[in-house]
């Protein structure tokens, strides 16, 4: 396993957020998604904001404070991405650009996401914040 970037939890434009603690450059191991792995029927009972989908079956949960990745907000200009390691059923976020020091790091949450929770509230990024 790969080491994880030097990271901290703080106040951003959409609430808490992952900023990075060090610089980073593009493909670099950021955090693991980490939580309660249930079932997709488990998440539904369950609902919350932090249930990351892994596959039709598997959703992990991250609701509780300790697991740093759920604190990734989304952002319609990512500098990050979830990538889905197929063999264990983990979620690895990444790097898609290079990220500086006290920059916030966020990833695009999917247009299912998006369209059924985020563009109803509008969306808080930086992008569209910047543009009202």
């Amino acid at each position: 396993m790969e080491t994880p970037a030097n990271t901290t939890v703080k106040k951003s434009s959409a609430g808490l957020g992952l900023f990075a603690g060090e610089a980073i450059i593009p493909e670099q191991f950021i955090i693991e998604y980490t939580g309660d792995r249930v079932t997709a029927t488990e998440a539904n009972r369950r609902g919350g904001l932090y249930l990351f989908e892994v596959t039709d079956t598997l959703t992990i949960d991250g609701k509780g404070r300790e697991h740093k990745a759920r604190y990734i907000n989304h952002s319609c200009v990512p500098n990050a991405e979830a990538e889905h390691d197929e063999e264990t059923d983990r979620i690895y976020i990444r790097a898609s650009k290079k990220i500086r020091p006290g920059e916030e790091i966020t990833y695009h949450y999917g247009e299912d996401f998006f369209e059924r929770i985020i563009k109803n509230k509008g969306c808080r990024c930086q992008k569209c914040a910047s543009s009202h």
